[in-house]
Parts: C-alpha cells; sequence; structure tokens
C-alpha cells in the first residue's frame, strides 16, 4: 500500500503497511545532531525506566531494559555514547570522518549516520496499540527501536485486564515537544491490544 500523507497541526504524518508490523502512522523527526541528542538524551536520562529498547527487525527483537540512568552520556566523531557502566551503546548520528590515521569515505559516513528518524504508532484493528521511536542509517537499516510505556501491558509485558492510560504520558510528552502535537484522544480509543 503507498503511504498516505496527511499534515496533523504543525506536522507530518504518513500511514504504511509493513508486512510483519501492520499499520503504522509516522511522525517524522528531523535528523540533525542536535535534535537527536536532546531526543535521545531526554529518554535516556530521563525515561530510562519507562522504556525497552534495541532492535526490532523481522526475526529478532530485543527489548532491553536499562539496569540504571546512564552513567554517562557523550559524543565523539558524530558518536553517541549511552554508557549504563556494565555496557554501552554507541550511535552515529552527527558528522562521522574516523580517526586521523584511519578516516572514513563520505559514503560510509552517510551509510553510518541516522537519516530518518520517526515517532510511530501500530495502529491495526482500527485504533493504536503500540508506540515507539525509531532510527534508520543511510542505508535504511534500523539502527534503534525505542518501545514507550504500553497502556495494555504491565512492566513485565503481561496484558492488563484494564488498559492503564496513564502510560501514554510519554508518548504524550514526545509528541507535545519534539512534534508541537496535543494529546490524541484516539491513543485511548482501542479496546485490547493486537499484535500484528
Amino acid at each position: 500500500m503507498a503511504p498516505e500523507n496527511a499534515r496533523v497541526r504543525g506536522a507530518w504524518m504518513r500511514t504504511v503497511d509493513e508486512e510483519g508490523m501492520g499499520s503504522l502512522e509516522i511522525f517524522p523527526l528531523p535528523t540533525e545532531e542536535p535534535a537527536l541528542r536532546a531526543l535521545l538524551t531526554d529518554l535516556f536520562s530521563e525515561h530510562w525506566q519507562a522504556i525497552r529498547f534495541g532492535t526490532l527487525i523481522q526475526g529478532a527483537v530485543f527489548e532491553i531494559a536499562a539496569p540504571n540512568a546512564p552513567e554517562k552520556i557523550s559524543m565523539m566523531d558524530g558518536y553517541m555514547t549511552v554508557d549504563f557502566g556494565a555496557w554501552h551503546f554507541h550511535l552515529c548520528i552527527g558528522e562521522h570522518r574516523g580517526s586521523e590515521g584511519h578516516p572514513v569515505s563520505p559514503a560510509l559516513a552517510r551509510h553510518r549516520r541516522t537519516s530518518r528518524a520517526e515517532l510511530y504508532r501500530i495502529v491495526n484493528g482500527g485504533a493504536p496499540s503500540s508506540w515507539g521511536l525509531r532510527l534508520f542509517n543511510g542505508a535504511g537499516e534500523q539502527q534503534l527501536t525505542v518501545m514507550l510505556p504500553n497502556p495494555f501491558l504491565s512492566e513485565e509485558s503481561g496484558l492488563l485486564d484494564v488498559p492503564d492510560w496513564t502510560q501514554l504520558a510519554l508518548w504524550d510528552r514526545l509528541r507535545s515537544r519534539y512534534l508541537d502535537l496535543e494529546s490524541d484522544p484516539r491513543d485511548r480509543s482501542a479496546k485490547a491490544f493486537v499484535h500484528p
């Protein structure tokens, strides 16, 4: 299905069908380093307890819970490092050149750097039932998915008998802060969790 584009109070939204995911409403975000750095720092330093993150690709899903707040978030050569102490990860979100002795070609630098960032919600069964953030590199490969709190799931990812709509507070905050969008009543319209 071809993407549908719509303007939603200051932000573009497109709807796409992705095999294995279903129908997604995607809200593009800026990919400049300062914007991505602010968003990721916000998520990992202020909301590390509420999110799960990793990759969400066909055949592999990593839902990692941070063990603690990051001990350090830093930038070097275009890479943001989020360090939790016992382990860390790197994301290329800025200008990347390599070292003086090992420079990186412009093509490889474009490949590594985030070229697409988006907030998304999965809308299977007619109403949203999952919310998150995705980053893709210059080759369209997924770099990171951040799964936001879900009103249908407990902290242990079990199904709740009654939705906890307070779980959408982070989604609403991200929409407001990074898209200039108000809370959307549609986000609270699903009757149950729908898995693609």
